[in-house]
């Protein structure tokens, strides 16, 4: 008990406002600061190199004593950094008392918080380029595979498969750039800032910078301690990507199903029924979408903590941390089952093609067809809507239509109308980013070499 107060904390009260139990996962970044922070005192004279290495030497004893499960971790204590500030002044008396000298638990936490997320932005940002590359290999596999391409969930035009994979590879490509632009901003050293206002010794941040592996130092203690921007974008960060694979989640679902029958997925990443025996559930997709909601939640919780407190430091800011660590669990986890279900996807090309020549699929390129006879796009739309309708009043496909009965809508159709296939609609969309396979080959090429580079 301080000697501020004539009571001892009332055990729920001391339960209520611990951190233990969630913020011992920083064992390694709080003792990474801490050794940092000791031979930064000796550097300056402040503390004697003797009681430095004295520190460091047990600090290191105490990190071993964590990771073999024998840290007397103590809830009365609070928090990781006073649970690890008692255990090394048990072990070095008086010098121990020393460390937190030129230091608050303000700039402490601040300082543990960014190296987590630091890592986590290296580790987030490795298995996004691990499912990239997964997408890749798939799509290069299946180079080939024709496709529907779909608009509001309808048949729309045929594409390659490797181009629809693609755009996903794009959409993670998009992640990748947004956590290292929350690097850029995560990568600020706040030690040094103390409480609220810096501290009245002669600290070497810039030493402490080096040590820790950061770039930059923060340039006003009050917003140091208070900042948590960094922990708020990694967040939006993870909800944009966890978008992107509850998208991704969804197609599987929908092309895994008898419906679609597109894709096969591999038995190990998938479950069957308690009462079905036929059922082959596509659950890993299914709890990604879910999923998806926690990370949104996350974002909001952390959000609404932020969004009214005075600077500096308020206790508010202990609940930045529940929902980053499920954050980045969740997102880690979910690119990691994402991408051994991806590399062992089984595509059905002959059914995906035959799914691109059923219906009226090939309307835009008959549209097309008149506009290089020189109709106008507007009336050749005009003309095909009237023939798709007409083939439907008579039970036919397009191709199954007669000359004569094209002729009869216009007799600029010709016999070289039945040339247009799914292979050549995909073939004319030649351009820069279109489905042709010339382009895809390319944007394949592209996106192995912006993973290899």
């Amino acid at each position: 008990m301080s000697d501020r107060f004539q009571k001892e904390v009332e055990k729920s009260v001391a339960d209520y406002t611990a951190s233990i139990p969630f913020d011992r996962r920083l064992y390694r970044q709080d003792i990474a600061g801490s050794v940092a922070h000791a031979r930064m005192l000796a550097r300056q004279g402040i503390i004697s190199d003797k009681d430095a290495e004295l520190i460091v030497m047990a600090l290191a004893a105490i990190r071993d004593e964590i990771e073999q499960g024998k840290f007397p971790f103590r809830t009365d204590l609070e928090d990781i950094h006073m649970n690890i500030e008692a255990r090394l002044i048990e072990k070095t008396g008086d010098v121990g008392r020393k460390l937190h000298t030129a230091r608050s638990r303000n700039d402490q936490v601040a300082l543990d918080m960014r190296l987590f997320v630091k890592e986590a932005i290296s580790d987030t940002t490795q298995k996004l380029k691990q499912l990239q590359r997964a997408l890749i290999d798939l799509a290069e596999a299946n180079r080939d595979v024709v496709m529907p391409g779909y608009t509001h969930l309808q048949r729309a035009q045929p594409v390659l498969l490797a181009h629809h994979l693609l755009a996903y590879f794009e959409m993670l490509n998009r992640d990748v750039e947004r956590f290292g632009d929350c690097l850029k901003r995560t990568d600020v050293l706040p030690l040094g800032s103390g409480a609220l206002a810096g501290v009245p010794y002669p600290i070497d941040r810039e030493f402490l910078a080096k040590e820790l592996g950061f770039t930059k130092v923060s340039e006003n203690s009050m917003d140091a301690v208070s900042d948590r921007d960094f922990v708020i974008e990694y967040q939006a960060a993870a909800s944009l990507a966890m978008m992107h694979l509850s998208r991704l989640a969804e197609e599987i679902v929908l092309w895994s199903s008898a419906e679609f029958g597109f894709v096969e997925l591999d038995d190990a990443y998938a479950t069957g029924s308690s009462i079905m025996p036929q059922k082959k559930n596509p659950d890993v997709a299914e709890l990604a979408r879910g999923k998806t909601g926690r990370v949104y939640g996350n974002l909001m919780a952390i959000l609404t903590t932020m969004k009214a407190l005075p600077l500096s430091y308020n206790r508010d800011m202990q609940e930045d941390k529940e929902g980053l660590f499920d954050t980045v669990d969740t997102l880690l986890s979910t690119l990691e089952v994402f991408t051994g279900m991806i590399r062992t996807l089984k595509v059905k090309g002959d059914r995906t093609k035959q799914a691109a020549e059923e219906g009226y699929i090939l309307a835009t390129d008959l549209a097309d067809y008149l506009v290089r006879k020189g109709v106008p796009f507007r009336e050749a739309h005009g003309i095909v809507s009237a023939l798709v309708k007409y083939a439907m009043e008579k039970g036919k496909g397009l191709k199954d239509l007669s000359l004569g009965e094209y002729k009869s809508l216009s007799p600029l159709f010709g016999e070289d109308v039945y040339s247009i296939t799914v292979d050549t609609s995909v073939k004319a969309r030649n351009i820069r980013g279109g489905t042709a396979p010339e382009r895809v080959k390319e944007a394949l090429a592209r996106a192995r070499r912006s993973l290899d580079g």
